[in-house]
């Protein structure tokens, strides 16, 4: 990974622009903006020193109840759906489930350049809509024919099969390891990569990880070193969980001792678990890396190491991501079912079943139990 990459400032994700952008708007609405503050006294209890600070945490509260890049496309939905109600000449309060049909219309088949949205993308749209109006404490009735209707033919006309990232085998994962150098940079990569296979880990929980329980102040992970094996203890999407990861076959490849070394070189006992380095690799830095990184480690090294050589560059690239870890030990991991789920913190079977690229699907043969 380039040194200027990594160490940089993670660059704002770029979006198609919206023919809904007006470029002479100088003024803000607040109505763009999700209510500062959403959370107040009732007006007719007096304010005290003491309220105001509950009012404060209360808020807190609320922000934390969904994840930071939830709220930030809820934001950014609720800014699209303003400027297009402005363009439209109508106002995006109170709720209008005719309007916003007919929004729901122009993001399945727009009337302007901007290309169509995905179902799922249109789905997330309406989902950001009712956030946003439940925070304003209004009621976007999501069953409304004028909504529903449209909605469900929508899904019936434009849904497609989701697209899957490719898995990441075992050879691969070796191969990807085996490109990266014994310097700082390299040993935290390594770490990186072996724990998040062997964990079945998002990138958010390999990049949240912190050496101790109370090590933060809000910690979202922390790591427990065994004689055989490490223990994680993460908050995910579901909820606190634990991951046991064992201990390798092979030094060169068990992710305990990958995790242990660069434990060990870098001096980390406290704080975050991985943290970027300098511009030379030779010290570590502070700061925690963000999960781009993982991302981008995951792509750098798919390259270098040549898995799926016979697809263009381009392409290899919009096969593999952060969520190939996970699907790569869901797809290779030969054990029971059960196991697998447990470990990688899905609430159903059927979830697991969708990272599991390679599995025997007629294992069970209903047709030969039912006597054909």
């Amino acid at each position: 990974m380039s040194e200027t990459q990594e160490n940089q400032p993670p660059k704002a994700d770029k979006s198609t622009p919206s023919p809904f952008d007006t470029s002479d708007e100088t003024q803000r609405d607040e109505r763009e903006h999700v209510g500062s503050d959403p959370i107040t006294l009732p007006s007719h209890v007096a304010g005290s020193g003491t309220l105001h600070r509950l009012v404060e945490n209360a808020r807190d509260y609320a922000k934390a109840s969904t994840a930071e890049n939830t709220n930030k496309a809820y934001t950014a939905d609720w800014k699209h759906f303003v400027r297009w109600c402005r363009l439209k000449g109508t106002d995006p309060l109170p709720p209008s489930p005719e309007m916003i049909g007919l929004y729901l219309t122009d993001l399945a088949a727009p009337t302007g350049p901007s290309p169509a949205l995905s179902v799922t993308t249109i789905e997330r749209r309406l989902s950001g809509l009712a956030w946003n109006y439940a925070q304003r404490g209004l009621l976007l009735d999501r069953k409304n024919r004028h909504i529903a209707t449209v909605l469900a033919g929508i899904k019936r006309k434009h849904a497609r099969p989701p697209t899957q990232k490719e898995a990441i085998l075992p050879e691969d994962i070796l191969a990807m390891v085996a490109i990266l150098p014994f310097d700082l940079r390299g040993l935290r990569d390594r770490a990186i990569l072996l724990l998040g296979y062997a964990g079945g880990l998002r990138r958010s929980e390999i990049v949240s990880l912190d050496v101790g329980r109370d090590d933060t102040i809000d910690p979202s992970g922390w790591i427990d070193i065994q004689d055989a094996g490490a223990v994680l203890t993460l908050n995910a999407k579901t909820g606190w969980r634990e991951v046991e990861i064992g201990r390798g076959s092979s030094k060169l490849t068990c992710p305990v001792h990958a995790l242990e070394q660069w434990l060990q070189f870098s001096k980390i006992d406290f704080g975050p678990v991985f943290v970027r380095t300098s511009r030379d690799g030779k010290r570590p830095l502070e700061a925690r890396l963000s999960d781009k990184h993982v991302a981008r480690l995951i792509k750098h090294t798919v390259l270098k190491s040549g898995i799926r050589a016979d697809l263009a560059e381009k392409d290899r690239l919009a096969l593999f991501s952060g969520h190939s870890l996970r699907a790569g030990l869901a797809s290779s991991a030969e054990i029971d079912e059960r196991y697998v789920q447990k470990h990688l913190g899905h609430a159903s079977a059927e979830m697991t079943r969708r990272y599991q690229r390679r599995r025997d699907r007629f294992r069970v043969n209903l047709t030969k139990a039912a006597g054909l």
